[in-house]
């Protein structure tokens, strides 16, 4: 594969970038393979405290010597409402009982100080341990922030989900923007409308985009393999974004009851949910999301949400019990294999070929 814009950008063999999935899915091993062939590994550490992002970074660079990076959420402000969070609980009671789920010794609730004050000391460290790349999911960081990365030779990516969003990106002077559609698994980036307004698919809005903005474009949502990258650079991107690929991966720290979702689903069992976080997120339909479906509209934002299920999720997860998991999915679960990182890149590398020679 020829090199590219993103390849030279970012000092790697391919364009092609990791999904920096949160929640223990980019564990260092995920990551480092990922690096060492020859795309770009992410650690996906919105959910990590300062401490566990340190000693990711430290156990990664054991792994590999090659570019990785690093992704945060960038905080939004919030309030939590002790109204909302007893009416909530008073919902999932029943799934509590079921799953023998005690809230009153564990349920820890966000508080926005924190969740801000952590975000800064991850950017500290990424900066400190001169990690070459930094993306940005639900928003956009403050343009100091994007020029103390920047200053410290970080190549910086933000994420959008429509046009209007990629010209914010770009006014911020972020340095990639990642065009995410609406095929895509898990929580999207969506910060200026979260509604079915943003739900733009990814072959309209990868070309809208791209003529839109000035930056590189990368594309996520939904692509799987060697044809949906080569798609994606007829359509005006310089790379992709590829997730739920990776996370059927045997590196990936996704649960077995996780990857045999997806490995076992149809891409009309994909769904698109607020319960068990407060924001939109792609994953395969389950109990859970069919009981909550009511009371949606009523479920306050993340992070608030997203705490008050925190145990019945653990709870499923250690039970092997897939009726309460998130389990994050992007709309192309027929084109999910279980192998190795490897093996996804030279089936990858083949599809690259065969596309290029049939187009002589």
């Amino acid at each position: 594969m020829k090199k590219n814009v993103l390849a030279d950008l970012l000092n790697i063999k391919y364009p092609i970038i990791q999904a920096p999935m949160a929640g223990g899915i980019t564990t260092s091993k995920l990551v480092a393979e990922v690096s060492e062939t020859g795309a770009l590994g992410m650690i996906g550490a919105g959910y990590l405290t300062p401490y566990q992002l340190k000693n990711q970074i430290d156990e990664i660079r054991s792994l590999t010597s090659k570019p990785f990076g690093v992704n945060l959420f960038v905080p939004q402000k919030f309030e939590v409402n002790t109204q909302d969070v007893n009416s909530v609980n008073q919902i999932l009671d029943a799934i509590n009982k079921e799953l023998n789920v005690t809230y009153t010794e564990d349920l820890v609730l966000p508080n926005f100080l924190e969740e801000y004050e952590k975000f800064n000391e991850q950017i500290k460290i990424i900066i400190d341990k001169n990690i070459p790349v930094c993306s940005f999911t639900f928003g956009i960081p403050s343009k100091e922030i994007v020029a103390s990365l920047q200053n410290a030779n970080i190549i910086v990516i933000g994420t959008a989900t429509t046009a209007e969003e990629a010209m914010e990106v770009e006014k911020s002077g972020i340095d990639i923007i990642v065009a995410q559609g609406a095929e895509a698994g898990g929580h999207r980036g969506s910060f200026i409308d979260e509604s079915e307004d943003s739900l733009i698919g990814l072959m309209s809005l990868v070309p809208q985009v791209a003529d839109t903005v000035s930056k590189p474009v990368v594309a996520a949502g939904g692509i799987m393999d060697g044809r949906g990258l080569m798609a994606s650079l007829c359509l005006g991107a310089v790379g992709v974004q590829m997730g739920t690929a990776f996370l059927t991966c045997d590196e990936s720290g996704a649960h077995d009851v996780h990857k045999n979702a997806i490995l076992n689903s149809t891409e009309n069992q994909t769904v698109l949910t607020r319960s068990f976080s407060g924001k939109w997120s792609r994953g395969i339909r389950n109990k859970f999301i069919l009981d909550m479906r009511a009371h949606e509209n009523m479920f306050p934002v993340y992070p608030v949400q997203n705490s008050l299920t925190q145990l019945i999720r653990k709870a499923s997860s250690l039970q092997n019990n897939k009726h309460y998991m998130s389990l994050w999915s992007g709309q192309s679960p027929r084109l999910a294999k279980r192998h190795t990182v490897k093996s996804l890149f030279q089936n990858i590398i083949k599809d690259v070929k065969d596309i290029t020679s049939s187009l002589k």
